[in-house]
């Protein structure tokens, strides 16, 4: 078989669990002290001396479309009353996916083993200052259950188009047309073992996401899929 395509390679590749948060072993001083306002130079405040980040998590509900959590802000948090993403302030020593994946376990009760991060976005930036919001995306393989803390008045598991309809937190609405992901089923025979990485999130172009689904070899393909199955390989 000759070389796999990028989309064939991305659909073929081991799944990659998320960091989890007990594996960094962080000094107890640095622990948190992330915590604070960096202000930009129009005056506007952002939360995260180092930076913040969040996780945009999906997983399929029962009949393979993609489903949302979502954090429904505390009333007294900042921007509280919206919905977003469990996130919050980057520390010294992390990562984005390090913290995004930690905040989610603190916030939503989320173990990293079954967080598969596929990419990660910056998706705010402050003016003057090197502050960045990252989102990072990931996939579980189902509706995890979660545990809210006492910054999540609700956690929610939204499908994907019906996120827009809540009162979403200013900063998230900003970046969610561009994070949200177009819908394509593949064509694939049912004794491929790509089936097996179904559904799951594909980023087709940096920063360009598509919810991919298995379908029948003979199915009729939408637009979006002819486009990604053009670059597959077939398999042996």
């Amino acid at each position: 078989m000759g070389e796999l395509s990028p989309i064939a390679r991305l659909l073929s590749w081991p799944l990659r669990p998320a960091s989890s948060p007990d594996r960094p072993a962080y000094p107890e001083r640095v622990r948190g002290d992330g915590d604070g306002w960096v202000v930009s130079d129009t005056g506007v405040a952002y939360w995260g001396r180092y930076g913040a980040a969040g996780l945009l998590l999906r997983a399929p509900r029962p009949d393979g479309t993609p489903a949302v959590l979502l954090q429904h802000r505390a009333p007294w948090s900042h921007q509280g009353g919206t919905w977003g993403l469990p996130g919050g302030a980057r520390d010294s020593h992390e990562s984005a996916e390090q913290t995004a994946v930690r905040e989610a376990h603190e916030e939503a009760g989320l173990p990293a083993e079954r967080l598969l991060v596929r990419a990660t976005v910056i998706t705010a930036t402050a003016s003057g200052t090197d502050w960045t919001y990252t989102t990072v995306v990931a996939d579980a393989g189902e509706l995890l259950h979660t545990v809210p803390n006492r910054e999540s008045a609700e956690l929610r598991w939204v499908g994907e188009n019906e996120v827009a309809d809540l009162p979403l937190h200013p900063g998230f609405a900003t970046s969610w047309q561009r994070l949200r992901t177009a819908p394509a089923t593949v064509p694939l025979r049912h004794g491929d073992e790509r089936r097996r990485h179904l559904p799951r999130t594909v980023e087709i172009e940096d920063g360009v996401f598509v919810w991919c689904m298995p379908g029948d070899a003979d199915q009729a393909p939408s637009q979006l899929s002819c486009r990604i199955s053009s670059l597959l390989q077939a398999p042996n």
